[in-house]
């Protein structure tokens, strides 16, 4: 088993094919599986007759082995603080800026397009609903840290098959502050946000906190919905198959109509029976309950009517005619079993008739496991393509070397560029307060959230204009 530390934040899963991607085929009237196959030409990107662009399908070179690494020599020192503090070696990364990590929410855009098009607000707030819980998928057996952004660090994507662009800004170092901002192409949504992982080590687990809301925008409906997201604990950092969970409540609000999503991300219990389990219900203004949300953050999510949920409950706990579980999907534990570790087995989310589909997490590709788990999306936010560092910023994730070597499978040249990055952000750090020079946010504001009233970091503007000229020499 692996033993090495894991980071998070909040993302998407995917797999070779989204369901965005269906709907661009059939715009195209294409067949989907045919416009989105790709061709092993060593990763690179090509554009196809048919016109879409086809993003590479596996990274440069396949994961470092991190099993000769003893996490614990590392962490017995961290005990209670803030691991955000803590410098950690290479070997427990994944080859990602954080910055890239907060993008992996786009991955089910497809949601988002589902709320834009419903004329029903009880139907706009169970989209919404899925892509916020979409929005953590993708975390789902990612055991690798992302890189921690340097202060000014940037990330841009554009995906015009999918419909957006997004530009996100490491705004402070310490505590560390990602903001980010994303639009719809055909200016129908807004999509921003601000997150602070505060990240504690337990001795047997590390828990991130994801301070900060999140805030979409339906244009054409004049709705705003705002939300945070759940806590995120990784378990047997020292010994034992790494799992992890999400728990805690997420509460989303429509601003405009009053209405409230209020999920419940379930702990895993003693027997692992709730891991990874999301329940929750959709309430108007009056409290009056419009539907409930049952499902698995790994791997779908249904809504069904107040009425039938309870009536299945409770035939439930009669032990009615609900379909028992096979032996082999049952969670078994031995005596010897610590508490800590990860159920065997893990049980399918039980149907209940009459439900409706809200979201379904996709394959992910084949070769996954050699890629530190990434989705096809994920495999793709930390291309380079030809011609493409002319245009983007030079603070661009893109162009961070210890990530790129990393990437390549050149560990050592990427731990000495991760070490020399480092210390040119302290150097310039102490020189600012030499000189007594505060930092300057370039795309970002420091401002208040116009629906929540809390304090939140705000998109400027002016990023896609291109003018790159005062931007900070981080790399």
């Amino acid at each position: 088993p692996h033993r090495f530390y894991t980071g998070f934040d909040s993302d998407n899963s995917s797999g070779d094919f989204s369901e965005a991607n269906h709907k661009v085929a059939e715009m195209l009237d294409l067949d989907p599986h045919q416009s989105n196959r790709t061709g092993e030409h060593n990763g690179e990107t090509e554009i196809q007759e048919n016109g879409i662009k086809r993003h590479r399908t596996s990274l440069p070179a396949p994961m470092f082995s991190r099993s000769d690494f003893s996490v614990w020599s590392i962490l017995k020192k961290c005990i209670g603080l803030e691991l955000s503090k803590i410098t950690m070696p290479i070997v427990f990364n994944e080859p990602l800026s954080f910055l890239q990590r907060i993008t992996e929410y786009m991955e089910h855009i497809y949601l988002i397009n589902k709320a834009c098009s419903h004329a029903d607000p009880l139907e706009r707030m169970q989209a919404v609903a899925a892509f916020a819980v979409s929005a953590v998928a993708s975390q789902w057996e990612r055991t690798g840290k992302p890189f921690n952004p340097l202060l000014g660090e940037t990330y841009e994507l554009t995906r015009e098959d999918l419909g957006f662009r997004f530009i996100s800004e490491q705004v402070s170092h310490h505590p560390p502050i990602s903001a980010f901002y994303s639009e719809g192409l055909n200016k129908d949504f807004i999509f921003h946000g601000s997150i602070y992982p505060k990240l504690k080590f337990w001795g047997k687990s590390i828990e991130a906190e994801p301070r900060g809301t999140i805030t979409l925008e339906l244009l054409k409906h004049n709705e705003a919905y705002t939300w945070t997201n759940p806590t995120c604990c990784v378990h047997n950092v020292i010994i034992g198959k790494l799992w992890l969970e999400q728990y805690g409540t997420v509460e989303i609000v429509n601003h405009s109509t009053g209405d409230k999503c209020v999920l419940n991300f379930k702990p895993c219990g003693l027997f692992g029976k709730e891991l990874h389990r999301v329940e929750g219900y959709i309430q108007d203004k009056n409290r009056k309950k419009l539907c409930v949300i049952y499902g698995k953050w790994t791997e779908c999510l249904w809504c069904t009517d107040p009425t039938t949920y309870e009536t299945y409950k409770k035939n439930e706990k009669r032990g009615g005619e609900q379909k028992k579980l096979k032996p082999s999907e049952d969670v078994i534990k031995s005596e010897n079993d610590e508490a800590d570790d990860m159920p065997e087995v893990q049980d399918t989310v039980q149907f209940i008739p009459g439900s409706k589909l809200l979201w379904r997490i996709n394959c992910r590709p084949p070769n996954s496991s050699q890629m530190y788990n990434f989705t096809s999306f994920a495999v793709s936010l930390n291309e380079l393509e030809k011609g493409m560092e002319a245009i983007l910023a030079p603070t661009d994730c893109r162009l961070r070397p210890d990530i790129r070597n990393m990437e390549n499978g050149n560990m050592d040249v990427a731990s000495k560029e991760k070490e020399r990055l480092e210390e040119k952000q302290r150097a310039a750090r102490k020189e600012r307060a030499k000189d007594e020079v505060e930092w300057q946010t370039r795309w970002f504001h420091q401002g208040t959230n116009p629906y929540t009233g809390t304090s939140d970091w705000l998109y400027s503007g002016g990023y896609f204009d291109r003018n790159f000229s005062d931007c900070p020499d981080i790399y």
